[in-house]
């Protein structure tokens, strides 16, 4: 879970020295009592759902209704990683504490700041329509079938059964956190010292260049999609790259599944553990990517104290009480013992307080309150046309990300999808405000038609990887940044990732794309002539004086650096090596390490590790998976992307490219897709045949094709079953 919150918040939100925990409240922790497991799972007849499963081991969820798939693929995910969901159910029913001590009480604690269940049970039936709520329902009935069939792999009885509400719940805790509100809350949580607070640095810039090589504690920080329409392509085709950077495992490591009912749900892409609707695909008609903006949706305040009542605050004018309550959390410290940890909760009008040693502060952020997040993902996969996607992107309940879109009909479109809140220009947004007049206190967000967005362009293609909207294609159809308000904090036209620049100048430079190209185009390997890498690389060459033989060797091999990542290149790694430190400094808005120290570091670790500098790029870049360890090219902020961690032998691949679906629509409209996963589809089953068969495709830039229609995947069917029954052909396709 460290995807979502710093753990260097916890040691301050719950300072608890051991000397202390003697004078606590100790409980004995009572052991868990089973259920009756047949309660568990659902009665005969009441979902009517078939699992197929192809060759990779894909699942296949074909159901009468849109609810027995629901129920099929909850099942089926559970059959390939349990652990991370009931990692999630834990985590939302706020028994982190107890299974994880400390480690765990951040996210119980979050729970109750952020109020998500208070906010779920006041809307949960009236917010949500009753066909989603039913869907919810179905998808916790094929997470308790399992663990009513799977009982020793039950790591909490008492976080089950699984409800609607906990999936929603889900949704609602970890919206916020894809756009970075963890970052705001760190500088006040982690010191005891009033802290100087700033707008996170999310992506740096300087000297108008930018990059994303990043740092696994502050993942997810990537994707790309980009689109073609017929305008562009040499035969009429229309064609989507669906390109999510993800953490390779945990709890939003992708997903494939192939879901389809007889009540119009047809459609395959990536989920996340614990959802039960696709978050990008594609349907027969159309598709959609995401990637990762970063608009500034969060603002904190610092709130006037009545002086003579600690519970009250000043707000025009007035002293207003605090909604207040303490919430005692409970924090296992032993297998037998746990501790009972009272904290005050706090609400105001801007939204969740909290009172530090310095002040009592206040925090509002965009989608505060919004529990439909599964219901505008559902009516997007259902969506038949550009206007009927329009209108469930309408719906506004995702807070954050670009939009990728293309369609049948040739539409190609992107949007810079945020809730953007609309802000008095008196005052300055990205530190603290004052916490006492209604002039701060934002209401409303800029509406869906004025959000910057390029839809059909002259220039035939559209991207983003996370990267400016005003630079998203060739030519005038870019939105205009002095149309927006620079309050909103969206990314100015210097922002550009490397990859972003790369598909201008790919796409740009090719009127006439074809489907190779476009393939080639997504795995391209090589940093940008206008690169921060090629900027920090032309520093070393030019100013970098060697003290030592592996100095001088060191710029040699550098000097020989195309600036590309692909396996056999031999001065890749002390490249990468070198700038990735320097750059992810610089985009956290860090203390940037000395440039010419890392580059001396990099050479005598290559030289000590492999007994040379000019090493392959494949000996140091390794996908590991269990007893696979294959050699790959790629690596930061490249379309071919893969972030590595040092292990003390190599990099080991952690994130980037993972499920990757490229989708073509014809000039007949007849759609056809690819797609890869960099591991397989059983994500956790290390005994599995699927456990890491796609790695192999991954590492060679290769991608298989997706069995949309059911007469191809009738060929191509190893296992067909029902929830709860053996698996194996216990239903041959009809």
């Amino acid at each position: 879970m460290k995807t979502f919150l710093s753990k260097s918040i916890m040691p301050v939100i719950f300072l608890v020295s051991p000397v202390a925990i003697l004078f606590l409240s100790c409980e004995k922790i009572e052991p868990q009592l089973t259920p009756d497991l047949n309660s568990l799972i659902p009665p005969e007849g009441k979902y009517e759902v078939t699992i197929y499963r192809d060759e990779w081991g894909v699942p296949h969820i074909y159901g009468k209704r849109d609810i027995d798939v629901a129920y099929g693929v909850a099942y089926a995910h559970c059959e390939d990683d349990f652990k991370t969901i009931q990692e999630g159910q834990i985590l939302i029913r706020g028994k982190s504490g107890l299974e994880n001590s400390f480690s765990g009480f951040i996210y119980d604690y979050m729970l109750e700041f952020l109020q998500v269940w208070e906010v779920v049970n006041s809307k949960y039936e009236t917010d949500l329509s009753p066909e989603v709520r039913a869907i919810c329902e179905a998808a916790a009935d094929g997470v308790n079938h399992y663990a009513g069939t799977h009982p020793s792999e039950v790591k909490r009885w008492d976080v089950f059964p699984a409800t609607g509400k906990d999936i929603v719940a889900g949704f609602v805790l970890k919206s916020p956190m894809f756009f970075g509100i963890n970052r705001y809350l760190e500088p006040i949580f982690k010191s005891r010292k009033k802290p100087e607070i700033k707008r996170p640095i999310m992506l740096g810039k300087k000297d108008g260049y930018s990059e994303t090589f990043t740092d696994l504690e502050n993942l997810p920080l990537g994707s790309n999609t980009f689109a073609v329409s017929p305008n562009r392509s040499a035969d009429g085709s229309t064609f989507l790259a669906i390109n999510s950077h993800q953490p390779w495992t945990g709890p939003v490591a992708w997903y494939e599944v192939r879901l389809k009912s007889e009540e119009g749900l047809d459609i395959t892409g990536g989920i996340f553990p614990g959802s039960p609707v696709v978050l990008h695909g594609h349907n027969k008609y159309l598709g959609w990517a995401h990637t990762v903006n970063m608009p500034d949706l969060v603002d904190i305040y610092e709130l006037t104290i009545n002086p003579e009542n600690p519970n009250q605050y000043l707000f025009d004018g007035e002293w207003r009480d605090f909604e207040r309550r303490v919430v005692e959390f409970h924090i296992k410290i032993s297998d037998r013992w746990a501790i009972r940890l009272p904290r005050e909760i706090l609400k105001c009008v801007y939204g969740p307080a909290v009172r530090r040693p310095y002040g009592v502060y206040a925090i509002r952020y965009a989608g505060f309150g919004e529990i439909r997040q599964i219901e505008q993902w559902y009516r997007m996969g259902k969506a038949k046309n550009i206007k009927e996607f329009e209108e469930a992107m309408r719906i506004r309940a995702i807070p954050s990300f670009n939009v990728g879109y293309a369609d049948y009909q040739g539409n190609i479109w992107y949007i810079y999808n945020a809730l953007l809140p609309i802000r008095s220009e008196n005052y300055e947004w990205s530190g603290v405000l004052p916490g006492n007049t209604s002039e701060t206190l934002w209401t409303e967000y800029l509406p869906f038609e004025k959000l910057p967005q390029v839809k059909n362009p002259k220039s035939g293609f559209i991207q983003n990887c996370n990267s400016s909207p005003f630079r998203t294609t060739i030519g005038d159809d870019n939105p205009k940044p002095e149309e927006f308000s620079k309050s909103s904090g969206i990314e100015p036209p210097e922002h550009m990732t490397n990859r972003a620049l790369r598909l201008l100048e790919l796409l740009g430079s090719d009127e006439s794309i074809t489907e190779e190209e476009f393939y080639e185009y997504k795995f391209d390997w090589k940093y940008s002539e206008n690169s921060l890498a090629k900027k920090y690389v032309d520093k070393i060459l030019q100013e970098f004086q060697p003290k030592d033989e592996v100095e001088k060797e060191a710029l040699e091999v550098l000097k020989r650096w195309d600036f590309r990542a692909n396996p056999e290149n031999t001065s890749t790694a002390i490249a990468v090596l070198t700038l990735e430190p320097v750059v992810r400094a610089q985009i956290f808005g860090r203390s940037i390490p000395d440039l010419f120290k890392i580059f001396s570091e990099k050479s005598h670790l290559l030289l000590n590790t492999y007994g040379k500098i000019d090493v392959e790029w494949k000996e140091v870049n390794r996908l590991v998976r269990g007893k696979v360890n294959l050699g790959l090219g790629g690596g930061p902020d490249l379309l071919y992307c893969v972030y590595g961690e040092w292990t003390g032998k190599h990099l080991e691949g952690k994130a980037g490219d993972s499920y990757i679906l490229i989708v073509k629509w014809d000039k007949n409209g007849e759609v056809y897709s690819k797609a890869v996963h960099q591991f397989g589809s059983a994500t956790q089953n290390e005994n599995s045949p699927h456990f890491a068969d796609q790695a192999f495709l991954f590492v060679e830039r290769k991608m298989r094709t997706v069995h949309f229609k059911f007469e191809d995947l009738k060929t191509n069917i190893k296992e067909a079953y029902k929830p709860g029954e053996h698996r194996g052909i216990n239903h041959p396709p009809q």
